[in-house]
């Protein structure tokens, strides 16, 4: 929604798999909220921490809102849930709405088992333990969906994580 937790949360965690599997120079990823909430704010603290202890830089971002032309500039747009995702859709032209979906898609599938849930659930209002369930459900799909690239590497393709 903001672009403050979970969103920039992914675009960190995809683009270090990217990075770990030589990919990060032909994908573009990025991450924006559905709404403009927080915009040029940087994540919220809570994430920043979290992220730190695996190993993740969020503190550079800052949040932006989804743009009409980010509905032709990415090839994928991967919402955080299903509220994020009617948004998306509402907005979206009608001929581009095949590059919108859930995150959470890549987290099951011919690459294993699912996650027992189809959203990333918003850690904004609740305790510590939300933003660590983030970081395990992002960090699941993420490395679904690297190793759906790589199968996929043909040529350049971005990304965009979309939500708070």
């Amino acid at each position: 929604m903001g672009n403050i937790c979970r969103s920039p949360t992914a675009e960190v965690v995809l683009r270090e798999k990217l990075w770990r599997v030589g990919l990060a120079t032909h994908v573009l990823v990025d991450s924006a909220g559905t709404h403009s909430y927080h915009v040029g704010a940087p994540p919220d603290g809570r994430a920043i921490e979290h992220a730190e202890r695996r190993g993740y830089d969020l503190s550079n971002l800052r949040a932006r809102r989804v743009s009409a032309a980010d509905f032709t500039r990415f090839d994928l747009i991967l919402a955080m849930d299903e509220l994020n995702l009617a948004e998306l859709r509402r907005r979206c032209p009608p001929a581009e709405q095949h590059r919108l979906g859930l995150l959470l898609t890549y987290g099951a599938g011919k690459y294993g088992a699912g996650v027992g849930v189809s959203e990333v659930p918003d850690p904004y209002y609740g305790g510590r333990e939300g933003f660590e369930q983030v970081l395990d459900l992002v960090e699941l799909a993420c490395d679904r969906l690297v190793r759906q690239l790589v199968e996929r590497a043909t040529g350049p393709m971005s990304v965009e994580a979309g939500s708070r």
